[in-house]
């Protein structure tokens, strides 16, 4: 401190305690934070004392749970530190008096003030750092009750910050776990936490340190964070995606599957990806993706879905193509996972699109075999990754008639029909959409799927509880019913041709797409038991009700239908 201060006429001699408590010094500490806050003049001089008091005094409430006997050097930091809260007293109150000699001056001494607290700190983490003072029973203090006030959460967040800092490692866990815990439970901390900015950087740090467990636990409130998108600027600012990647590369296996779920969530923000890539993330991310036998399926399911976010970029997307990404997805996909199958088949769908280079070599990996084989009836897939595998199908196998003649050859109608048949309403969606795509490629096609048996189940089908499944299941009938033998098959059965005729009641609830199903009938006009089938239903009102209000299809039908009734009655008057 100056000597003017000293000698500054009529000042009294600043009175320190011979042998502070600690308790003491904490308390003062509290007093003068509080005090402080009165001052008007040297605002930002104040606040950054303020802040590193608030630092002090949660590192020796630490310390409260610390047993440290006879410890010299934490009984001399004590005395220190009360020498230095006393004498930040004493320019508080000539601050608020506005009783001193000079602004220079006193902001000479406020920063004097600044050093000596920063001293502390240092000699405080040394102190913890040394294992000189060993952990008591109660480590980290109590939580905050549920909708406590701001105060109380950022009076805890502080605490868990000091702690962070000074303490040894197993206070730096038991913190790291305290921080997780009230983030994930309530976002009112993260903010906090972000307004703390001293946290992430300290967060990012833990990131590089060589014990698994201070890793593993600084990357649960990363991942909080990362969770939204307002904060996910302020993760990378820090320099969070270097860090992560190394651990990629050679932390743990719960470390490696963190940090891979932060960078899928990081990387959502396309403009982070040449981020990750620059950082070498794309080959340590393949290389977790690649070389393994599905035994690491936690970390490798989110590192495929940060591939699938870097894939959006052209180059990215052509650097794993020539560091061979597709043969090691094809396989991938044959693991019994499902959650590495289904990120292996949206990640190649997506690599795929619009590029038939990757198409083919898609196909030549055996893809469309391992796609097939999922839709096995005697495989336990979920519905969801039957799902995907059927559209995934349709991409790889549609435009290319090796590729088409291949699914064939996998017993893939087989497949599509025990769809039909038993799974649930997306997945037959889904497998409606890939029939209609079957029918458009030949009439050879057709003509297989009707031998298949697939008319019963397209007919059921029209009593669906969805209207999409509905319509879908017309679309695909409509298609079918222009080959002459899939008409006959369907006219066999009596009670087909009505329940066409009925669905074209305005009132019946399960009513099919009218287009489609007038399109049938048209078809079936074609043949004399079709036409007969139709002219003999109950519901063949609601063809001409349709008909009565100009639907032309409508029309169409009973001018063919009236048309050979004519003839039938002309021929049997020649007859006669």
């Amino acid at each position: 401190m100056s000597t003017e201060m000293g000698e500054e006429e009529g000042k009294e001699p600043v009175a320190v305690d011979e042998e502070p408590s600690l308790q003491s010094v904490i308390r003062r500490i509290s007093v003068l934070i509080s005090h402080s806050n009165s001052v008007k003049v040297f605002h930002g001089k104040w606040q950054l004392i303020r802040g590193k008091l608030e630092e002090l005094n949660s590192g020796l409430k630490a310390a409260e749970n610390c047993e440290f006997g006879e410890n010299f050097m934490f009984s001399e930091m004590i005395h220190d530190i009360s020498v230095t809260v006393n004498e930040s007293s004493d320019l508080a109150n000539r601050c608020i008096n506005l009783s001193y000699s000079g602004k220079l001056l006193m902001q000479s001494d406020l920063d004097i003030i600044c050093s000596q607290i920063d001293f502390h700190l240092k000699k405080l983490t040394g102190i913890y750092n040394s294992g000189n003072l060993t952990l008591g029973s109660a480590i980290v203090v109590s939580k905050p009750s549920f909708g406590c006030c701001k105060d109380d959460m950022k009076f805890y967040v502080n605490d868990l910050l000091t702690r962070m800092k000074v303490g040894g490692s197993d206070m730096k866990i038991q913190a790291l776990k305290g921080l997780s815990e009230v983030t994930m439970e309530d976002e009112k901390y993260v903010k906090i936490v972000i307004d703390t900015g001293e946290i992430v950087g300290i967060l990012v740090e833990f990131l590089e340190f060589t014990e698994a467990e201070i890793q593993e636990e600084s990357m649960k409130t990363i991942s909080v964070i990362a969770g939204f998108d307002l904060y996910k600027g302020v993760l990378v600012g820090a320099g969070t995606v270097a860090p992560l990647i190394r651990v990629l590369e050679s932390g743990s296996d719960l470390g490696k599957e963190r940090a891979a779920r932060i960078l899928q969530k990081l990387t959502e923000n396309s403009d982070n990806a040449w981020l990750v890539s620059a950082h070498g993330g794309v080959t340590a991310l393949l290389k977790m993706c690649t070389t393994n036998n599905g035994d690491q399926s936690d970390s490798i399911s989110p590192a495929c879905g940060v591939l699938k976010n870097l894939a959006g970029v052209e180059e990215i997307k052509r650097f794993m193509v020539e560091e061979d990404a597709i043969p090691a997805f094809v396989k991938l996909m044959r693991f019994k996972d499902e959650s590495l199958q289904i990120n292996a088949i949206e990640f190649l769908q997506l690599m795929a699109s619009g590029d038939e280079s990757i198409r083919r070599i898609v196909v030549r990996e055996g893809g469309i075999y391992s796609l097939v084989q999922i839709l096995d009836p005697k495989a336990s897939f979920s519905s969801k990754t039957r799902d995907i595998a059927l559209r995934a199908i349709e991409i790889f196998c549609f435009n290319s008639s090796t590729s088409l003649s291949s699914l064939m050859g996998y017993g893939f109608l087989d497949r599509l029909l025990y769809i039909l048949r038993s799974s649930e309403i997306s997945v037959q969606e889904s497998a409606l959409k890939v029939g209609i795509r079957l029918c458009g490629i030949s009439e050879e096609t057709k003509k297989a799927m009707g031998d298949a048996n697939f008319m019963p189940e397209f007919i059921r089908l029209l009593d669906a509880r969805t209207h999409e499944v509905r319509e879908l299941a017309s679309e695909v009938l409509s298609s079918m019913t222009s080959v002459p033998k899939n008409r006959r098959k369907l006219i066999q059965e009596e009670c087909n041709v009505s329940r066409m005729l009925q669905l074209l009641d305005p009132g019946e609830e399960k009513s099919g797409n009218k287009k489609f199903l007038l399109s049938i009938l048209m078809s079936l006009t074609n043949c004399n038991s079709g036409r007969k089938k139709i002219a003999h239903s109950n519901y063949l009102k609601n063809l001409e009700k349709l008909a009565e209000t100009d639907v032309s299809d409508a029309k169409k039908i009973l001018r063919k239908l009236s048309t050979n009734r004519f003839r039938n009655i002309l021929n049997g008057i020649l007859r006669s």
